[in-house]
């Protein structure tokens, strides 16, 4: 999996401020929370690692997990909605998408939705697709 830390520390990028999802499942929602870089000490409503009562913060950049995504920057995520409400609600964030390149689908293969907000670029192991 993409550690997102360790690249930034090769880039001598890991003073930059950082934040982690935290996902409610009652209601449905999902937040950042302000992050140390350390292993986080609580979790979320999913069982996630997350910061336990941190500040809930507003990003500039979020890296999305992808189980999937298309050229055209739609992703197909792992089917909870978190990012998806969250990203609907914060469309000034810089978004990119992480995810495996097996996990392309052609454009004509994914049917975008109202809600479905196209990420500003996709990594994958092999580079970056705007």
């Amino acid at each position: 999996e993409f550690n997102a830390i360790a690249a930034l520390e090769a880039d001598g990028l890991s003073k930059l401020p950082l934040a982690l999802p935290f996902a409610q499942r009652t209601p449905p929602s999902m937040h950042y929370r302000a992050w140390d870089g350390r292993a986080p000490e609580g979790v979320d409503d999913c069982g996630l690692p997350a910061p336990g009562h941190a500040t809930a913060v507003v990003p500039d950049v979020a890296l999305l997990p992808c189980v999937g995504y298309t050229r055209s920057g739609f992703r197909l995520g792992y089917g909870g909605g978190y990012f998806d409400r969250w990203l609907d609600q914060h469309p000034q964030v810089t978004t990119i998408g992480v995810a495996w390149s097996i996990g392309e689908l052609a454009d004509d293969a994914f049917a975008a939705r109202a809600h479905d907000r196209a990420l500003t670029l996709v990594l994958t192991e092999h580079g970056v697709i705007a």
